[in-house]
């Protein structure tokens, strides 16, 4: 491959790094035809960019592109797929799924919410991980609960106001 093909193709894969915010790093070799059209079927549903790389150039990428992806380095052995995404946890939860019933595809590691995880140990903190949507959505409940309480309490206390007031009316007739 010419210099100038390669420049193209590690400029390409900078700009789709930079595109999304998150990404994770998997071992795909040995899926048949059928199971790797699934993975991609699924990885399409999911809103999955999934991208097959050779290492060398998704290592001169990463180094090009803005952010701090050293940790991730030493996961670009062998065959290496990314799962380029929107949302963080997306591409934890499908390898897992996929685990349940192969042993591939093989979780090495991951960029999430400006984190690095390596390791299929750290499978699981990926898949569960909630993104930033969800979190706002957490506060914004944990913080409705003691409005919503306050409120039933002073409602409720208006109905037991006017009980007292009507009778202390007919007592007085």
């Amino acid at each position: 491959m010419k210099k100038e093909d390669k420049n193209i193709l590690i400029n390409s894969l900078k700009s789709t790094i930079e595109k999304y915010n998150h990404f994770c790093l998997a071992d795909i070799s040995g899926l048949d035809a059928q199971k790797t059209y699934e993975l991609r079927k699924k990885c399409f549903e999911k809103d999955i960019e999934l991208v097959v790389v050779k290492n060398t150039y998704f290592k001169k990428a990463l180094e090009l592109a803005n952010g701090d992806y050293e940790g991730l380095y030493d996961s670009l052995v062998n065959n290496t797929s990314v799962m380029f995404c929107n949302t963080a946890n997306v591409p934890g939860k499908l390898i897992k799924e996929l685990n349940i019933k192969s042993e591939k595809p093989l979780f090495k590691a991951a960029y999430a919410e400006q984190c690095i995880y390596v390791g299929q140990n750290q499978l699981e903190a990926l898949a569960t991980l909630k993104s930033k949507e969800e979190l706002i959505g957490d506060i914004i409940l944990l913080l409705q609960s003691p409005m919503k309480t306050v409120v039933g309490q002073l409602q409720s206390g208006k109905n037991k106001l006017t009980g007292i007031v009507k009778t202390l009316s007919e007592r007085e007739n």
